[in-house]
């Protein structure tokens, strides 16, 4: 008995074995499930799971961010011309709506809502603005408003929009040629206009310069009294009387005239 009892509870082990698979969820995705056709709403986060092959399966849906390429032919601009463009849509799901996104689109969410969502918002975007402004810092501008209008149909869906990067952009020919010469052009200007207000504030640097040198002259003729040119007189005579050198002294008794007859000695 107890050697058939063995072989029975190994038959066992091995049925349920048989009819259990595992499934590994790694940082970065969640799991839903789907029992008997039915998804959960509770979402599985990173872990070690069993399941029911026959009966369930276990949908992996990352919750990283994902960098989309879409290339765009047909863009329109504010003045009717169009533009061939390269752009980027980084995203993430929510792990908290990975479900119900399952539920509402499927799988396939990248490109059946997406990308499309974000051709449509990125043509009504771009119609806004000129052609110029995708080559200015108007691009940025370009990027948060194509951004911000995917949220509007996105973000309650389960679909966070991180950023739209617009990397390439092919305008017309001829017209993309005029735009980086008019560029240039401005930025030529932006330059002279630098270079006269550097010149002017120079100027008016050398006129408040010549101003103070013409009161500081002012200030001190008007100090050189009688008075103040006798007593300076008087220390240069002691300054003489002490000095070494022979010299000759004409005076009038006020005012000192000098005459060196002798050289210093190096």
């Amino acid at each position: 008995m107890k050697p058939k009892f063995f072989v029975l509870i190994l038959l066992l082990i091995a049925m349920s074995s048989s009819l259990t698979s595992c499934l590994t969820i790694r940082q970065g995705e969640v799991g839903v499930k789907r029992v008997y056709g039915k998804l959960r709403e509770k979402t599985l986060g990173p872990g070690f799971y069993a399941y029911n092959p026959f009966t369930s399966v276990i949908i992996k849906i990352p919750t990283r961010t994902i960098n989309l390429q879409v290339g765009l032919e047909n863009l329109p601009s504010k003045e009717g011309l169009i533009i061939t463009a390269e752009m980027g849509v980084l995203f993430h799901v929510d792990p908290k709506m990975a479900g119900a996104l399952l539920t509402t689109v499927g799988e396939a969410y990248e490109q059946t809502l997406v990308s499309s969502v974000f051709r449509s918002s990125a043509a009504d975007v771009c119609a806004r603005f000129f052609a110029k402004d995708m080559y200015t810092v108007q691009r940025e501008v370009i990027e948060r408003d194509i951004t911000a209008e995917m949220m509007k149909i996105l973000g309650s869906r389960g679909i966070i929009i991180e950023h739209v990067l617009i990397k390439q952009i092919e305008l017309p020919k001829g017209l993309s040629q005029s735009i980086e010469q008019k560029l240039e052009a401005e930025q030529q200007a932006q330059q002279m206009e630098f270079v006269l207000q550097k010149e002017k504030k120079e100027a008016e640097r050398k006129v408040i310069e010549a101003r103070g040198i013409s009161d500081a002259q002012k200030i001190l003729s008007e100090g050189l009294s009688k008075q103040i040119i006798e007593l300076k007189s008087i220390e240069a005579f002691k300054l003489l009387a002490n000095s070494p050198n022979a010299k000759i002294i004409i005076t009038d008794g006020k005012t000192p005239f000098l005459i060196n007859t002798s050289k210093e000695k190096e």
